[in-house]
């Protein structure tokens, strides 16, 4: 979501004159886009910061500007400990961004801009045309939520659900299109709580996946508690709805769940998987993992593993975990960091072998790949199949926006190779 809001921060600011440089000398405003789900969020802000200090020592400094959640959670903190910052922008009121720059331009007074303005940026935003158009391009649809995990800052930060217009989604999918989209992944905190004017997101699904040039949809990141029937359904009806949902359950152990405020079992997880299978025979799984929550005892963790090998997810994210402050899990009492720590390896050890496993399976078989960009050696290009794997190939001919077929001959921890399969011989070629 973050890459989505900068970009949309840059399609504002052309409004105003400024345009993107990659030589930060010549920055005349630098946006610090912030997130502050892990730990250490705002210890890297203050690196980041030195490391602009440390440049612009003998230069005119440029109007710094910290945005997104690490500036909602900690704004004045920031304010008052780095005089260095010019002003600070939350994530639901960065469509200020213009009239903060603006103001700075004229006078040297510090600016705090945290409130949630939700509907207004929505609103906002939909008057800015979306210029970041790439093959595979992010829509947000939906912010905020109301889970309230007790480990989890984003209600905090980011505020409660909000969706946006079910048409000027529609139309924003168009416009990306028009400009040479051909994937486009929906954004939201919880964004398969989509609600705008009784659509939800199935609703959603249905329509692009009317839209011609359209080839691929794909939308992240999901709770269970929101994985619906009528959701469920999308799986068996969209074909342009790829087979990889990526659904965070954060633990194994019921007991655990139950302690984070996750708001469903073991049992309930596991049953929404089994039946997206009988929806999608090819549908696979990735989710998130916190490892050492307060409480978890070694039967907790066991759960957590056997969760792991009994579903097999193909991607996962997994880290120790760390308080948030002013969450309800920031006062509980944290496990031994050596006995967090080992099992995380453990974990991470039993999670990379899966991957690794499904991954072999896939030598020699076919794959059907959107090519995203050329990479730096003018013979390679680097794409993505339905599950979101990374693939690169040789070849003579320009692929990019093109859906190929593929066959894998190699394979590393993050990347397939492969040849085009040239579809008139049955074969593969360079």
């Amino acid at each position: 979501m973050n890459e989505y809001d900068s970009n949309r921060i840059l399609d504002m600011t052309k409004n105003i004159g400024y345009i993107l440089t990659k030589n930060i000398s010549e920055a005349d405003c630098y946006v610090l886009n912030t997130c502050h789900i892990r730990e250490k969020a705002t210890d890297k802000v203050y690196h980041d910061i030195g490391r602009l200090k440390k440049k612009f020592k003998n230069m005119k400094k440029p109007i710094l500007l910290v945005a997104g959640c690490v500036a909602q959670a900690e704004g004045e903190e920031l304010l008052k400990r780095e005089k260095y910052i010019d002003g600070i922008i939350g994530p639901q009121s960065y469509h200020q961004i213009n009239k903060v720059i603006k103001n700075l331009e004229r006078n040297n007074k510090k600016i705090n801009s945290t409130e949630f303005e939700v509907i207004e940026k929505f609103d906002h935003l939909n008057l800015t045309k979306n210029e970041s158009s790439k093959i595979s391009s992010f829509i947000t649809i939906q912010e905020g939520c109301d889970k309230f995990c007790k480990f989890c800052v984003v209600p905090y930060t980011r505020g409660p659900e909000h969706s946006r217009s079910f048409l000027d989604i529609v139309q924003e999918t168009k416009q990306l299109v028009d400009n040479g989209a051909k994937e486009i992944i929906l954004l939201g905190q919880n964004v398969n709580a989509y609600n705008f004017e009784n659509k939800k997101l199935s609703d959603l699904i249905y329509k692009l996946n009317s839209l011609n040039g359209l080839e691929r949809i794909r939308y992240t990141t999901s709770h269970p508690k929101d994985v619906t029937q009528d959701l469920m359904g999308t799986y068996k009806d969209c074909d342009k709805l790829m087979p990889l949902m990526h659904l965070p359950v954060q633990s194994g152990s019921t007991k655990i769940l139950k302690s984070m405020n996750r708001n469903h079992t073991r049992e309930e997880y596991i049953d929404i998987i089994e039946q997206l299978k009988k929806k999608r025979k090819s549908i696979m799984f990735s989710s998130d993992f916190i490892i050492g929550y307060p409480g978890e005892d070694s039967k907790d963790f066991d759960e957590t593993i056997s969760l792991m090998k009994e579903i097999k997810f193909i991607n996962s994210y997994s880290f120790t975990y760390s308080p948030r402050p002013g969450t309800p899990a920031a006062d509980l009492k944290l496990i031994d960091d050596n006995i967090a720590k080992e099992r995380l390896s453990i974990f991470q050890e039993i999670a990379k072998n899966i991957k690794k496993n499904y991954r072999k399976n896939l030598i020699n078989k076919k794959v059907k790949v959107l090519f995203e960009n050329k990479l730096k050696d003018d013979s390679k290009y680097f794409g993505r199949d339905e599950y979101f794997n990374s693939v690169v190939v040789d070849s003579s001919i320009n692929l990019v926006g093109k859906t190929i077929d593929v066959g894998i001959e190699k394979i590393n921890h993050n990347t397939l190779f492969g040849k085009v399969i040239l579809k008139e011989r049955k074969e593969f070629a360079a």
